[in-house]
């Protein structure tokens, strides 16, 4: 006889299981909402060049790409803000702007797995268009950090790393890079904590010639800056052009915005000034955030950043956006390790307890009228005792059972049964859902 097996990558939910996925989910949804965001959704299949147009191709490797009965090459989406792009663009000109969207939807990458890190995963996107200035950040990283105390957590538990790629390519570019190179440096960047130091300087190499182990010392030095005030002191010693000296106090002015629109809200002590987060993938153009756990067990929580380019690569207007993206596995890992998931049991309204033929009809009728007045109902769907019915109503979690004895069906009345300290009333039939309603 075949056994099947869950597919490498994917999970299954059991009840239990999905009543956490659901916490986590309603979390989501309610922070969202009330940072005044609408939820939309996008297809789970889309064309290959979709993806590859954002990415490149070889983002190919990591998709679970296929050619479909029509002979279209396709994808199942890795994330959502290709599509997200896409159906702006189509209707960009009658889109009511500041754009402020959020998506909770599941994700697919074909890559190895590691610890926080499966091929099908769920992820919540949220994403606002149409405001160029550094408010949007403020907004988004706020919200970031709504959410995740929204589960309980606190400073103890999570920070946000805030980083800009503006600035760094102003930096490299007063040390004589540009373009490409730049591009490619930031690529090393990306990894510079995950990389040994022979294999950065190798990388390194490859745009800097011989002048690796000086780009290297550069980059070690802008890294530790902390600060506003350290980030002026370090452009000071370099020597820059007018225009590159004016475009960066421009920039650190939207940086004291962003701190301090997020200080105002209550979040200052969330946020750290962390140079090493660039988001490795090029479309990136301004400020970048990564959440992560204080003490370092798992992946990045989150992350995000500025991406003005992208609506205008996927055929739209020239739009600026900023989004981020939460994913619910590395979450659902914290959440457990920190005692922050809660233990859920499923509940119901009502137990209906029955005696005869006769009586299981007319508690049917009751159930009935329950149910559509939005109550949750349980009963034994096949003949047993009284005494096992009263257990198994015990056993639900029950509020209430509703006794319908020979007895209670004469007088033509229900037996209501507070499960929690015993006490008793009869309540005619007739006025059954009036009764209920003072009591749930």
């Amino acid at each position: 006889m075949a056994t099947f097996n869950t597919l490498p990558g994917f999970r299954e939910f059991y009840p239990e299981d999905y009543a956490q996925r659901k916490h986590i989910f309603q979390i989501w949804r309610q922070v969202a909402r009330r940072f005044a965001f609408q939820e939309f959704d996008g297809p789970i299949l889309e064309s290959l060049e979709l993806f590859t147009t954002k990415s490149g191709p070889e983002i190919e490797s990591q998709l679970f790409c296929f050619e479909d009965k029509g002979g279209r090459q396709v994808s199942l989406r890795p994330e959502l803000t290709p599509s997200l792009a896409r159906m702006v663009a189509a209707r960009a000109n009658g889109l009511k702007r500041p754009i402020k969207w959020f998506s909770i939807g599941d994700n697919f990458r074909y890559e190895r797995m590691q610890k926080g890190r499966l091929r099908c995963f769920t992820q919540l996107n949220v994403d606002l268009l149409g405001e160029q200035g550094p408010s949007a950040e403020v907004e988004l990283i706020g919200l970031l950090v709504q959410t995740l105390i929204g589960f309980g957590l606190t400073e103890e538990d999570f920070f946000v790393r805030l980083s800009d790629r503006n600035l760094w390519m102003l930096y490299l570019a007063a040390h004589g890079y540009e373009g490409e190179a730049i591009g490619s440096i930031l690529g090393v960047v990306d990894k510079w904590e995950r990389m040994p130091e022979d294999k950065l300087l190798a990388q390194l190499q490859e745009v800097a010639g011989e002048k690796a182990a000086e780009l290297k010392a550069a980059v070690d030095t802008f890294l530790k800056l902390d600060s506003l005030e350290a980030i002026r002191d370090c452009f000071a010693g370099l020597a820059a052009e007018e225009a590159a000296t004016e475009e960066l106090s421009a920039r650190l002015v939207d940086w004291k915005v962003v701190l301090d629109g997020l200080g105002a809200m209550g979040f200052g002590g969330f946020v750290k000034i962390d140079l090493s987060i660039v988001r490795g993938l090029a479309y990136y153009t301004g400020f970048v955030f990564e959440a992560f756990d204080k003490k370092g067990e798992f992946r990045a929580l989150a992350g995000g950043g500025r991406y003005d380019a992208l609506v205008k690569k996927m055929g739209g207007p020239d739009m600026p956006a900023v989004g981020f993206g939460m994913g619910d596995v590395v979450l659902g890992e914290l959440l457990k390790a920190r005692g922050k998931m809660p233990e859920f049991v499923d509940t119901v309204d009502f137990f209906a307890v029955t005696g005869g033929d006769d009586e299981k009809l007319a508690a049917l009728s009751d159930v009935a009228l329950l149910r559509q007045a939005g109550y949750s109902v349980e009963y034994q769907l096949k003949a047993q005792a009284f005494g096992k019915q009263m257990k198994a109503a015990v056993s639900s979690g029950a509020r209430f059972s509703l006794i319908y004895g020979s007895e209670e069906l004469e007088k033509g009345v229900v037996k209501l049964r507070n499960l929690a300290d015993r006490s008793e009333q009869d309540i005619p039939r007739g006025q059954l859902l009036e009764a209920v309603r003072e009591l749930v």
